[in-house]
């Protein structure tokens, strides 16, 4: 399967046909047309979560505000169900209140379908959540799956039934006909097929294992084979109900047909929860009887039996296992007495993976990495529980600081740190940055109290251990208190003070941290320094491929060329910082971004596009839990005035129309798709309010390298315009638009369209 994220859904995309079933799914969706709760019971291997999403698929186009599936199989312990549900939400996760006060928040106002898939080992914990959801959201349906029912007043149970036996039949030749192609059910082997499939009660599970083993048997042989093995497996445990014979024979036989290498990776992979890529189980499961060039045949081999199957998350390809298999494979692991050890090594390969994200944030493949690390969320957290070295639990913890707090996961990293910190008192060097970690996740909570008691352990450790860069750190971090405490000059002084100890230590990751902050800092404050660190910072970013600071530092010119009064500039440059923000899901920075983008609007004569923009923002505040109150009462200001003058243009009927359409781009990849395509218009809308033609461009520019022509071109650049918009407001051919935009980022030794918006509106302000 292919988890399929894009869009307002994350329901798998099959690789392998659905058969039958074709009453039930209809059943289902009757059933959610009219009831609110609805939980697929029915026995392990049954079928429940193929059924559910099968009929979740049909009903996409019904629930606006998505249909998304729920894995519980991977969850350990009640308290995690409502943060793995806020995870495949991907909610915004700002962590200022229980994750499940969240939830009913950002679901009271939505029409979705929550797949809350393997329930039984939560039984109480899904029911508790599923009531509360279902109180607070008047218009959310919920589909279980579940071997028990959840007992909440108002479910409606559907039991799944194992497949009768022409559908059995007919999955079996479906799956078969994979691995030996032309295999086909008549007259002459249809008794047997029907045989085979009693034999294995219907259960779909234990027909897909089955027909893997029909590349080297026959049918025949095959329902042979397993009548012996079924007739032991009753002699040995009388008293087990039929189906789980059945189903446990099935894997234990496919088990012991596999060969010993075979055998071995199979109970090696169970320590991996939620999938694994290939890395993964080349790094963690080979050594001592499996060479790591073997391990991509073993897994093919494991895959072509239905052991292991084949899926893409986040768009990355990886590998999982059903439940029922990586249990059966984690018994045998325990059994070889290799459990331990396959724990260290997911520890240690998880630690690896997450330092290196870490090390490399400032570069390239930003949004790759937070999705790579969304991927293995599950695994990052069982290596984080895994009983080992504190002091390794404390590296893994400050490694995810990026997915804690950009990847949307803020409250589970505070509970981490504090897990982390309280199982390592120790005063070591691990602890200190652990501690300057937590600092920033209680900071971006709005907790500045707990982040100075953090600072002020992390600055005593730095004192112990003489650690410069800690102290340091601890001193830059100070600075971003102070800046949320409205002292814009010691938090520039502390800024500066970080970013020449860190540049001096050698330290290019913190030194681009620190640089980062002076930048945005001095813009905010109105620094005449500002414009000369932020290209500093725009050039080294456009240089290594980063988005996320680049993003921030445009937004933060954007504010500043608006305090000036400057709104083409500010709108130029929020429109560049939109850009970077693609693909970030960013509820709050998105959410600012859009507010300056509506006041520029507004004020250019936009007054419908303003109101848009608004009610986007106001969906991502509302689901950030926040406003722009939040940033202090000057953009409050800013904002009331905006929605004053597009109420008075408008009028409020139209006014609220326009908020309204605004509000249903709520995530942050939609709503930067609807800014950026709602501005795409606004040049030609300004232009037709002067009078038409091409923007005046002044001739004073005697020092500047573009001729006139391309500063026409860059100046368009700047508003937003794609090149074939460029051509058309120009009378161009869109090849010789392209010519002109390449010819300014050769002659001004830029990378990106972003630094010429952001050169342009520096030449207008000076």
């Amino acid at each position: 399967m292919t988890y399929m994220t894009a869009g307002s859904a994350n329901l798998p995309a099959a690789f392998t046909s659905f058969v039958g079933r074709r009453h039930e799914v209809a059943e289902i969706r009757r059933l959610l047309g009219a009831e609110r709760l609805l939980t697929l019971t029915g026995v392990g291997g049954v079928g429940k979560t193929r059924l559910a999403l099968a009929a979740a698929a049909d009903l996409v186009k019904a629930f606006p505000d998505g249909v998304w599936l729920v894995d519980l199989a991977p969850t350990h312990g009640p308290s995690a169900v409502a943060a793995t549900v806020a995870g495949a939400l991907r909610m915004p996760d700002l962590g200022s209140r229980p994750v499940i006060d969240q939830l009913t928040a950002y679901l009271a106002r939505q029409r979705t379908l929550l797949i809350l898939d393997n329930c039984e080992h939560l039984i109480a914990a899904c029911a508790e959540l599923a009531q509360t959801l279902l109180s607070a959201a008047p218009e959310l349906r919920i589909l279980a799956t579940s071997r028990h029912t959840l007992g909440v007043t108002g479910e409606h149970v559907l039991a799944v039934q194992p497949l009768p036996p022409d559908e059995a039949a007919e999955l079996l030749r479906d799956r078969a006909t994979a691995v030996r192609p032309g295999f086909a059910v008549g007259p002459a082997n249809s008794a047997e097929v029907l045989r085979l499939c009693a034999d294995l009660d219907g259960l779909p599970l234990a027909i897909e294992l089955a027909a893997s083993r029909l590349r080297s048997f026959t049918v025949e042989q095959l329902a042979d084979r397993l009548e012996d093995r079924f007739a032991l497996l009753t002699g040995g445990s009388r008293t087990a109900p039929r189906h789980q014979r059945t189903l446990r024979g099935m894997i234990e036989w496919s088990y012991e047909l596999c060969c010993p290498t075979e055998r071995l990776l199979w109970s090696r992979l169970s320590v991996f929860t939620g999938g694994f890529t290939l890395e993964a189980a080349e790094a963690v499961c080979a050594g001592e009887g499996i060479a790591r060039r073997e391990v991509p045949d073993l897994l093919d081999r494991l895959v072509a039996q239905s052991v292991v199957l084949t899926c893409e998350v986040e768009g990355l390809p990886r590998y999982r296992m059903l439940e029922l298999v990586r249990h059966y494979g984690r018994e045998r692991l325990t059994d070889s007495g290799e459990q331990h050890q396959l724990g260290v090594r997911h520890q240690d390969f998880f630690l690896g993976v997450a330092e290196r994200a870490n090390r490399d944030w400032y570069g390239p493949g930003q949004v790759e990495s937070l999705a790579m690390l969304r991927a293995d969320h599950t695994n990052l957290l069982a290596a984080l529980e895994w009983d080992a070295d504190p002091r390794i639990r404390l590296r893994l913890v400050s490694a995810l600081n990026f997915h804690w707090c950009v990847g949307g996961f803020l409250s589970e990293g505070r509970r981490r740190f504090e897990q982390a910190l309280a199982a390592g008192p120790e005063p070591t060097s691990e602890r200190a940055w652990a501690l300057l970690g937590a600092t920033w996740v209680a900071q971006n909570q709005g907790d500045l109290t707990t982040a100075d008691r953090w600072m002020d352990e992390a600055e005593h450790l730095g004192e112990v251990l003489d650690d410069t860069a800690v102290r340091t750190t601890a001193s830059g971090l100070r600075g971003v208190s102070a800046h949320y405490r409205g002292r814009p000059e010691e938090s520039l002084g502390r800024y500066e003070e970080a970013l020449a100890v860190m540049t001096a230590l050698g330290d290019e990751r913190e030194a681009t941290s620190w640089l980062l902050a002076l930048a945005c800092g001095q813009a905010y404050a109105g620094d005449p320094r500002a414009p000369l660190t932020s290209a500093r910072l725009i050039a080294s970013s456009e240089a290594s491929g980063e988005r996320w600071g680049r993003g921030q530092v445009l937004m933060a010119l954007g504010h500043g060329a608006w305090d000036r009064g400057d709104r083409e500039a500010a709108e130029a440059l929020t429109r560049s910082a939109l850009e970077c923000m693609r693909g970030f899901n960013d509820y709050a920075m998105v959410a600012r971004m859009l507010e300056l983008l509506a006041w520029a609007t507004a004020a250019g004569g936009a007054p419908a596009r303003a109101a848009g923009l608004l009610g986007s923002a106001d969906a991502l505040w509302r689901d950030a839990g926040t406003s722009i109150a939040a940033f202090g009462p000057q953009m409050a200001g800013h904002h009331l005035s905006c929605e004053e003058a597009a109420v008075a243009a408008l009028g409020r009927a139209a006014y609220a129309a326009a908020f309204t359409a605004g509000g249903l781009h709520g995530t942050p990849d939609r709503a930067v798709g609807f800014a950026l395509a709602a501005g795409e218009g606004s040049g030609a809308d300004t232009v037709a309010a002067v009078g038409g033609g091409a923007p005046a461009v002044g001739s004073n520019d005697a020092d500047c390298p573009l001729s006139r022509r391309e500063r026409q071109v860059a100046s368009l650049v700047a508003k937003g315009l794609s090149n074939r918009q460029i051509a058309a407001e120009l009378v161009l051919s869109p090849r010789t638009a392209d010519r002109h935009v390449e010819n300014i980022l050769g002659k001004l030794g830029f990378r990106s369209r972003a630094s010429v918006a952001a050169w342009w509106a520096e030449k207008q302000a000076s």
